[in-house]
């Protein structure tokens, strides 16, 4: 991909006095349009195709084919805990609502709104307050994972929707043996340990989970204590930011062969849960799957005084998780606001994370920077198997617009290692084959010449 004359446009011929005699007017304009035309031509062109995807007979017709219209809906996602009756024993009937000495919480909530192309997740921490905090009344039956325990699973869905503000359709509840069976059944999870590693043993609950840092590859079961665990991550928020990135992980595997095939054993694990989805949305949405452009939030919160409990902020959530984040790219031409993020782009630094294992750092970080990143930052790190993505704190716009340029999910989150002014991409080794044609850029080996005689 070579990059066009200096003060010339892809694709335009200029004369040779055209730059002495261009305006400043014309010259402020250029400086937004280049980069964005640039970007089209290298970012999106990486990704084989960009924004758009291949039709689900898999013949690339160069647009979107589509059997219907997507659907447009809110499913809320929780994960319940394991009921026990006695002392490291769980109920026999996880149903059952009397003598039990400990009862089932959703400690793991996600509500998924998915408006066209987009999808977007928004993880809600457990100890989240429903309405206003009550004093005189118990906190902890106050917070949204005691609701489902409370009142099922319609208490728990009103529960949220009054956090939040959104409808919501459907609900699915599942509990770890289901989520361990769906995990397996795509193929395992990649997960990168942080430093000082992951233990947690706990007989009443039956795990047993030792990971030393570094890469790797899980089963079902231990896929889901992982998702579980605490240690090791900092607090819950921390849990919740490698949720976002096992989930994102595990959608990805949906549009792969393993995933097709994997599809009888997810729709038999559905037909186990509590659940007022209809079982052939998942049918009807699999062909357009690799499509969707996948966003993850967390819920913004406050702590409330006196209180463990969390207060949502409102203000904050319509920043990380609004409307305008979760409509897709019209397709046409540049908007107001892509102007604004664009400013943004020069601004921002982009930490690039080549973790490829083929070296395509140098040659990503000249394709940011022809595209109006100029702020980028390489570290590599050892090969993994995790997905590409990009990831942020607080700069969610100009992150979801570097997200649709590299055609990768776009993850926020309150602990991923970026701060304020700075936007994470990762490429993982998918990256070889999404960006296929950074190839040529990379380093090679050198060639030893054999020895003359």
């Amino acid at each position: 991909m070579s990059r066009p004359p200096e003060g010339r446009l892809p694709g335009k011929k200029l004369p040779d006095s055209s730059l002495s005699e261009r305006s400043e007017a014309g010259r402020r304009q250029a400086r937004w349009i280049r980069p964005l035309q640039l970007a089209a031509l290298t970012l999106a062109g990486l990704c084989g195709g960009g924004y758009y995807a291949l039709s689900a007979s898999g013949q690339g017709s160069g647009a979107v084919v589509l059997s219907g219209s997507l659907p447009n809906f809110t499913l809320l996602l929780a994960g319940r805990d394991v009921i026990y009756c006695y002392y490291h024993q769980p109920c026999k009937d996880q149903n059952q609502r009397k003598g039990v000495i400990q009862t089932s919480n959703t400690d793991t909530l996600m509500l998924v709104k998915v408006r066209g192309r987009r999808v977007s997740v928004l993880s809600i921490p457990r100890d989240t307050n429903v309405g206003e905090f009550d004093p005189r009344k118990s906190a902890a039956d106050q917070k949204v994972n005691a609701k489902y325990w409370d009142g099922g699973p319609q208490a728990l869905v009103s529960a949220v929707e009054t956090i939040t503000g959104e409808r919501v359709d459907n609900y699915l509840i599942v509990r770890t043996e289901e989520a361990a069976r769906v995990i397996e059944a795509l193929g395992g999870l990649d997960v990168n340990v942080p430093k000082g590693g992951i233990e947690w043993i706990d007989k009443a609950a039956d795990v047993n989970l030792k990971l030393s840092a570094g890469p790797h590859h899980l089963d079902g079961q231990e896929g889901v204590w992982y998702l579980r665990v605490r240690k090791g991550f900092g607090d819950d928020y921390g849990r919740i930011d490698h949720q976002k990135q096992a989930l994102s992980q595990l959608a990805s595997k949906l549009t792969t062969a393993r995933g097709l095939s994997a599809l009888p054993t997810i729709l038999s694990v559905m037909g186990g849960v509590e659940t007022n989805l209809d079982p052939g949305l998942l049918q009807s949405v699999q062909p357009v799957l690799s499509q969707f452009k996948l966003s993850f939030a967390t819920l913004p919160t406050n702590t409330i005084p006196h209180s463990f409990n969390l207060a949502v902020d409102r203000q904050k959530l319509a920043q990380v998780w609004g409307d305008a984040l979760s409509s897709a790219p019209s397709g046409g031409g540049p908007t107001s606001q892509d102007k604004a993020n664009l400013n943004k782009a020069g601004q921002v630094t982009v930490l690039l994370e080549d973790a490829s294992g083929a070296q395509l750092g140098p040659a990503m970080v000249r394709a940011l920077n022809e595209s109006g990143y100029p702020k980028v930052q390489l570290s590599t790190l050892p090969r993994s198997n995790e997905q590409s993505q990009v990831f942020t704190q607080t700069d969610v716009e100009v992150a979801q617009q570097l997200a649709d340029q590299l055609n990768l999910p776009r993850l926020q989150g309150e602990r991923f290692a970026v701060q304020p002014g700075q936007i994470g991409v990762l490429l993982g080794s998918d990256a070889r084959q999404l960006f296929a044609a950074l190839n040529r850029f990379a380093p090679h080996p050198p060639v030893t010449q054999p020895p003359v005689n």
